[in-house]
């Protein structure tokens, strides 16, 4: 697992041992491809909820967020989390913000801060789709008017039942993999 692009391109990225399914390169590119097109990484707050090896953060970062914050609470993975955001920082021409917590995704959301330009939601594919529900419901609040949400699932998986103050913009198929694009309503 890799960086695909921005200034970190290439850089080589830990994963954790077990309890977590990468998104692969050619998914991630073309999914930040879709999202750079449209204005929405440069500058942005990220959250990359079940962050499992944070590539989606770190890569927004690469390509120019302003901050990310890696949230999953397997201590092996947060372990790994924080591994990659120190290759990240090492790398960076200058400071970087990025910061790990370890927590369960819906008590994070709860309490964090508003803002929030683009989110990565990863769960495992055997969360129950009222759990994910229940975590957009808590995102949607935090987010900015212009953000966008990207939603991976198994490609078996209906769409996410979605608060009223978001809409399914669209899906993309990926193999097993079907990633919703959200946003606010």
């Amino acid at each position: 697992m890799r960086i695909v692009a921005g200034w970190a391109g290439s850089l080589q990225l830990a994963v954790p041992p077990e309890g977590t399914r990468p998104t692969s390169d050619r998914t991630r590119e073309a999914l930040f491809s879709m999202l750079e097109s449209r204005d929405a990484i440069g500058g942005a707050r990220v959250l990359d909820l079940y962050a499992g090896s944070g590539a989606f953060g770190l890569e927004s970062l690469s390509r120019g967020a302003a901050s990310a914050v890696l949230v999953d609470k397997a201590p092996r993975a947060v372990r790994v989390l924080r591994e990659n955001a120190a290759r990240l920082r090492k790398a960076a021409r200058g400071p970087l913000e990025v910061n790990v917590v370890q927590q369960s995704v819906h008590p994070f959301l709860a309490s964090a801060a508003s803002g929030v330009g683009l989110a990565f939601l990863d769960p495992p594919y055997d969360l129950s789709d009222e759990h994910v529900a229940a975590d957009l419901v808590a995102l949607a609040p935090l987010l900015t008017p212009e953000a966008v949400v990207l939603v991976e699932r198994s490609s078996r998986s209906p769409e996410p039942a979605l608060p009223a103050s978001l809409v399914l913009e669209r899906t993309r198929t990926y193999g097993d993999t079907a990633v919703h694009v959200i946003a606010p309503a």
